[in-house]
């Protein structure tokens, strides 16, 4: 597939990092000649220098009449650049085009995309911000993402040493909770991680990933981390930028009232905020300030967010936070160096903006069809997807033990009507299911393979 790549920042680097791994042809437009170099220097991908919303750098890369693009990506930090170079390239003979837009406004719903013939507007802040909220609620949980329409998870545990399942094998814990609707898929144990069967054990300090129905969240956590299932009352936002402002508003419309507080040092901006959120209390000042932090309670806070467009700052301000008594901090980071960091770090969970629109438009990319629903889970290098069941799949009729899928895949849940399910050895896939699967990056393909014959 020949992919054009407009922009050659964060995301865009790593899509064409992807991209080019799956032998994709891949040619990038970058204006700065900075980020112009990098990739050049670093990419085996063609580099034309210039602005992506001009037809006659966009004709360079082959969008244009008789062209022979297959997808284009706007992934520059400019909407209008962004919207433009997809609007061309539709109107050139493009197939797809995908345009990640930071204003909100774009994707309030289908609208726009509709009017400028835009297959995907994707706004990686919206995405994040619904993925701290879920950290936020989830409090012992250092990753989460959903799946099915937001009915099922993924989320990642560490097991407290007083834990009851602790030293207790996975069948065993299934034997204990029958009507549990969960599944470990992935345990990091030390610096290795591995795909548990049935006969691993639970051991202290493992972080396990797990696939589970969303109402069955709070009695899984209560049996990986007794102590940290509790309520959110309080929280307190750094940065008042498009995350904050989401996250914000996401909370002000939660069931129960959560006192929020956003903190941020630009006072026109402060001013702005305090018009337009209801509910939140703004503050115009240095969140690294100990003492301001003390006066405001910081050491009552269930949940200190770090949401500035600077990873330094979110990171350090978060450590002060979570320091100076915070139950969770949250820091957001653009750049994959610091991913791994809270193993290091006293921060809860770290999340990255970016994965969210990366795994949108890979699935575009590798499964067109094929899957509804993708999340890469670059710290395990693992995929998660919903894959439907067509009704000449040669899995239909047999038991999933006979399915001879490789290690390192498991099929978590399926979906059957209005009923969801954690499959046994025996289940037999039905036409029009949708399985969710999970595997190691390097088998998805080989997994599709097998559902789709």
């Amino acid at each position: 597939m020949r992919v054009v790549i407009v922009g050659a920042g964060e995301v865009g680097f790593s899509l064409a990092q992807k991209l080019i791994e799956e032998n994709h042809d891949v040619i990038i437009i970058e204006q700065d000649e900075e980020k112009a170099a990098k990739a050049d220097g670093e990419l085996d991908a063609m580099v034309i220098r210039g602005n992506g919303a001009r037809p006659q750098v966009l004709a360079k890369a082959g969008v244009q009449q008789g062209g022979n693009v297959d997808l284009l990506v706007g992934c520059t930090d400019r909407d209008e650049v962004n919207i433009l170079a997809c609007w061309i390239a539709k109107r050139t003979g493009v197939k797809r085009v995908i345009s990640r837009v930071r204003s909100l406004e774009f994707t309030d719903t289908q609208a726009w995309a509709h009017e400028f013939g835009i297959d995907l507007m994707a706004s990686p802040e919206r995405s994040v911000a619904r993925e701290i909220e879920e950290l936020l609620f989830v409090q012992a949980a250092s990753y989460a993402g959903e799946l099915i329409r937001g009915q099922v998870g993924i989320y990642a545990f560490r097991v407290a040493p007083d834990s009851p399942v602790v030293n207790t094998t996975l069948s065993d814990v299934r034997k204990r909770y029958p009507k549990l609707r969960s599944i470990i898929v992935f345990i990091e144990r030390g610096d290795e991680g591995f795909v548990p069967s049935g006969d691993s054990k639970f051991c202290e300090g493992d972080l396990c990933y797990l696939v589970c129905m969303r109402e069955d969240l709070p009695f899984v956590e209560s049996l990986l981390q007794p102590k940290k299932r509790r309520p959110l009352h309080r929280v307190f936002i750094v940065g008042g930028g498009k995350i904050g402002f989401q996250l914000a508003s996401r909370l002000e419309r939660s069931p129960n009232f959560i006192n929020v507080r956003l903190i941020d040092m630009d006072k026109e901006k402060c001013e702005r905020l305090a018009q337009e959120l209801k509910k939140t209390v703004v503050l115009c000042a240095s969140a690294d300030d100990e003492e301001f932090l003390k006066q405001e309670g910081v050491e009552n806070v269930d949940g200190f967010v770090c949401t500035t467009a600077n990873d330094e700052t979110n990171i350090l301000i978060a450590v002060l936070g979570k320091a100076l008594g915070a139950k969770k901090s949250i820091a957001v980071v653009r750049h994959k160096t610091y991913l791994n960091m809270d193993r290091y770090l006293p921060v809860d969970s770290l999340v990255n903006p970016n994965e969210a629109l990366i795994s949108m438009i890979l699935r575009f990319v590798r499964y067109s069809e094929q899957a509804t629903s993708l999340s890469i889970i670059d710290k395990i290098g693992a995929e998660m997807l919903e894959v439907p069941v067509s009704a000449d799949s040669p899995t239909i009729g047999k038991p999933l033990r006979e399915l001879n899928l490789p290690k390192g895949v498991v099929i978590a849940f399926v979906e059957r009507n209005s009923e969801i399910f954690v499959p046994d050895g025996d289940a037999v896939l039905q036409a029009n299911d949708t399985v969710v699967l999970f595997a190691s990056s390097g088998l998805v393909s080989k997994a599709l393979n097998i559902l789709e014959g």
